[in-house]
């Protein structure tokens, strides 16, 4: 080889060597392909995996390059006409009014979190040190608010609009998320929100999609999963007032179990509105014109909640009506926000429902009762405390004549008393004689052991219904009290071992009170009655409040207050009536006249007394015929 053509052989291996070296792509470049490649092959597997599952890698800028029938050719089978929806980046925009901040997540169009600014999360630490949170609502990464679009083209039931980047649109208090198609149609999901309201305006539209969506079934799937934050002290109860709720367009309000797992699917009626609601906050979505038929309404407890990361799950699938997917408008409202009576009800339907005041008369009478009176006390009234004490002084007022008369009743036993234990040393081996002329002696006398029944059965109502109110009601929630900082949940006076049963680690002193004073009100009401016949009553009547006391230490400290107070007034009603307002000697008069006058018996009196007789009459035969043999 001559020395001409090794010069040759060496600028032509240096033209190579630059031109290579100026053409090669960057290292950026080669990342890019690289990450390109990879989704192409994640997306190749679309047909063994779900669409939501497949994310692409990269951004918009750098398939930029990438010409839209490329980016069709590959992404179609998976995204049909929304392959340009398929690529992007997930940002945030947000919402917000006086009451609360919506913020939007860009991928998938859906509400990433709600903040409430009026209210707050409490969480305590190990040494009882309480710091406030702000709280949010909708805010678990694992919640899910998507659309099944069911696209032409597409395998399986559709694109799930939460594998789609949608491009946020900002017009004062309005945010347009739109998810757009190769042909300039679009998916939306608009929203609206306005000052004093917890309550924004939703709207799906489409537009330009009625060659991309095979909409013959007439309706689109939405599916919601909402994961419950643990929000409230007491997650075991927080746990037992939330679930989802439904409310059929022709039917009354309806939910899932609160306690346990359960699915209620509702397959021939429309619902106006779903609402998953925890203790005292609700997530709702109302539809202005209802959903379609066919709805699956599901919870999900945890064995305990107490060590759960969540505080439970509630999910919905319903079914969206669509009349025109080229150009159609689904009208509907969510709801973020607080259980506030007033304010739900102002939205109509009977969302109020969803606040567990009751189904029963005890519901009825939280609402339209007990209620109201709060609200009028707390008008005037700074403190819930304060309000939930005269409360109690205005129920005993109420039922004081009923009160007197059970009490006038206990003396009359008082007074008896005597007549009957002579009564009884006289029959003193037979039983049933004894019982017949206590039933004499009563009737003479007018006297009734009953007498002081009345005035506790009409009270009842009103403490079942109270059992239901002070949890149900926000109201009280994290509202102070001497001791107590939250009348909603328990009070906590000392912390105690969580294996001590049934007190579930602490000591209510509200709770306590109640015990103590219940037992007072016991010993004293009852120092005169009779327990001959049945002796366990007597020491039944003490060992009931100690027996209750593990159930109330974990109740709202609301109601064991106002049972504290109820306690602390019916003792100081009974010495006070007892010693200085009933006169014992006119009564014992009344009582010796009463016994002079001719009585005519009743038929159950005179029923009884017969039945009486013929068992006596039965047990004198059986003795006999025992002596004989």
């Amino acid at each position: 080889m001559d020395r001409s053509t090794i010069i040759g052989l060496v600028l032509i291996l240096g033209i190579f060597a630059v031109w290579n070296f100026v053409v090669a792509p960057s290292q950026e470049e080669i990342d890019a392909q690289q990450r390109y490649q990879d989704s192409i092959a994640a997306l190749n597997e679309a047909a063994l995996i779900a669409p939501e599952e497949v994310a692409p890698a990269f951004t918009a800028d750098e398939v930029s390059s990438i010409d839209d029938s490329t980016r069709q050719a590959q992404f179609g089978a998976t995204f049909g006409q929304f392959a340009s929806s398929a690529v992007g980046t997930d940002e945030t925009v947000t919402l917000e009014n006086d009451l609360m901040i919506v913020t939007l997540a860009t991928k998938g169009g859906h509400i990433k979190q709600v903040e409430l600014k009026e209210y707050a999360k409490i969480i305590e630490d190990e040494e009882g040190n309480e710091s406030k949170l702000p709280l949010y609502l909708l805010e678990d990464e694992r919640n899910r608010f998507e659309y099944t679009l069911p696209a032409v083209g597409v395998a399986g039931e559709g694109i799930k609009t939460s594998a789609l980047y949608f491009t946020p649109e900002v017009s004062g208090n309005t945010i347009s998320m739109r998810a757009r198609t190769s042909t300039g149609g679009y998916f939306e999901q608009r929203y609206t929100i306005k000052d004093g309201t917890y309550l924004l305006d939703y709207d799906v539209r489409m537009e330009g999609l009625g060659q991309a969506l095979n909409t013959q079934g007439g309706a689109l799937t939405l599916q919601w999963d909402n994961y419950f934050d643990k929000i409230e002290k007491n997650s075991q109860y927080e746990a037992n007032y939330s679930t989802m709720y439904f409310k059929p367009i022709d039917d009354g309000t309806d939910y899932c179990s609160c306690t346990s797992s359960d699915t209620e699917e509702v397959e021939e009626q429309r619902l106006k509105w779903i609402a998953g609601s925890q203790q005292f906050f609700t997530s709702a979505l109302i539809a202005n014109d209802g959903f379609a038929k066919g709805a699956v309404l599901e919870t999900e407890t945890y064995d305990d909640v107490d060590v759960a990361e969540n505080l439970k799950k509630v999910s919905a699938r319903v079914q969206l009506p669509v009349t025109n997917p080229n150009s159609d408008i689904i009208g509907m409202q969510l709801y973020v926000g607080p259980n506030e009576f007033d304010r739900l009800r102002a939205i109509g339907h009977d969302l109020s429902d969803v606040i567990s005041f009751g189904q029963s008369i005890f519901g009825a009478i939280n609402r339209w009762v007990i209620r109201p009176l709060f609200q009028f006390l707390s008008s005037f009234i700074g403190n819930m405390g304060i309000a939930i004490l005269v409360l109690t002084i205005l129920v005993k007022l109420l039922v004081y004549p009923l009160t007197y008369k059970m009490l006038v009743s206990n003396v009359k036993m008082q007074l008896l008393k005597p007549e009957l234990e002579k009564m009884k040393a006289k029959h003193k081996d037979d039983a049933q004689a004894q019982q017949m002329e206590q039933m004499k002696m009563y009737q003479e006398y007018g006297a009734s052991p009953l007498g002081g029944c009345l005035p506790m059965v009409l009270q009842m109502p009103i403490w079942f219904a109270l059992y239901r109110f002070f949890p149900a009601s926000i109201e009280f929630r994290q509202e102070n009290f001497l001791w107590a900082n939250d009348l909603s949940t328990y009070d906590v006076l000392t912390k105690i071992p969580e294996w001590i049963p049934f007190m579930q680690g602490h000591i209510s002193l509200f709770a306590v009170l109640w015990a103590v004073t219940t037992v007072i009100y016991a010993y004293y009401n009852s120092k005169h009655m009779d327990y001959s016949a049945q002796p366990m009553m007597k020491y039944f009547q003490y060992v009931m409040p100690l027996l209750f006391l593990g159930f109330f230490n974990s109740f709202a400290a609301g109601l064991t207050a106002y049972l504290f107070f109820s306690n602390t007034f019916n003792i100081a009603q009974t010495i006070i009536t007892k010693n200085f307002l009933i006169d014992h000697d006119k009564l014992k008069k009344k009582m010796n006249a009463n016994k002079k006058k001719p009585k005519k018996k009743s038929g159950f009196s005179a029923r009884l007394q017969e039945a009486l007789k013929e068992q006596q009459r039965q047990a004198a035969e059986a003795e006999a015929k025992k002596k004989k043999k």
